[in-house]
């Protein structure tokens, strides 16, 4: 072992296993992020002085159905987009692999999709207006985002390129190298940090523009996810595109467009 080395602090990826039924921190990660997610989106939405007008758009029992949507087709998208983009071989020769979600494989990119796609059809079901709903799903998303990737370090995967920095950890299954903890990383960027500035700027008045912190999201996570790939370890079937990119980083720069366009037409919007 390397001298500026840090062992992996093994965990069991199993939280509970009872008989057949087996509890994984990767689907844990999943539940409390969506659970806290429709906490805090209830609470803003009872929050009306956050809002244009003094008054929320909708009521807060709207969460109570629209999260079910966002997280139905946000795992949709995202398990599609990974499966199409990420690892099309592998799963065309083991197609009964798709569904096992609970193995790992999502494409953040391909669950904020998935999740738009699902917000907007729950609230052109119900009359419902749709840029609301989806600054909401930005604000609480980061800490889903945060518990995934601490997920990713348990369970370990996506781990970091090889470096000599003294938290270098040598994870299982990826040499005797010790490598950056990026899981560590992006939680802490594209999870806590931007949780914390998207909150303060709902809070600051954001939210009486629509589309604002939606945009806002879009810069955000695409910045910190092309700045923690720097630090990740490609996904091996893939490596690096063109001048040393990544995936990672080639699907963030729509996002950040979408993003930009979103805040300037937010702008334009009385507040």
């Amino acid at each position: 072992m390397p001298l500026l080395a840090l062992p992996f602090p093994v965990i069991d990826p199993v939280l509970i296993e009872i008989g057949p039924l087996a509890i994984r921190w990767y689907a844990l990660a999943y539940i409390a992020g969506f659970l806290f997610g429709w906490w805090l989106a209830k609470r803003l939405l009872a929050t009306d002085r956050l809002w244009a007008g003094g008054k929320a758009p909708m009521p807060p029992a709207a969460i109570d159905d629209a999260i079910v949507w966002a997280a139905l087709c946000g795992i949709l998208g995202g398990r599609l987009a990974f499966v199409l983009i990420y690892n099309l071989d592998y799963y065309i020769a083991h197609p009964a692999a798709i569904i096992a979600v609970w193995e790992g494989g999502m494409a953040f990119h391909g669950g904020i999709v998935g999740a738009v796609v699902g917000l907007f059809i729950f609230a052109r079901r119900n009359s419902l207006p749709v840029l609301p709903l989806i600054d909401l799903a930005a604000i609480v998303a980061p800490i889903g985002i945060a518990l995934g990737r601490l997920a990713n370090f348990i369970k370990p995967e996506l781990w970091g390129r090889v470096t000599d920095v003294p938290w270098g950890i040598i994870f299982p299954g990826a040499g005797p190298d010790p490598r950056h903890p990026s899981q560590l990383y992006q939680a802490g960027t594209e999870g806590l940090l931007l949780f914390v500035v998207l909150l303060i700027i709902a809070r600051s008045g954001g939210l009486k523009r629509p589309g604002f912190l939606a945009g806002c999201f879009g810069i955000g996570y695409g910045l910190a996810r092309s700045f923690g790939e720097l630090f990740r370890q490609p996904d091996p079937q893939l490596g690096f595109l063109f001048a040393g990119a990544t995936m990672g980083q080639l699907l963030s720069v729509p996002l950040i467009a979408v993003g930009l366009w979103l805040v300037l037409r937010s702008r334009r919007a009385a507040p």
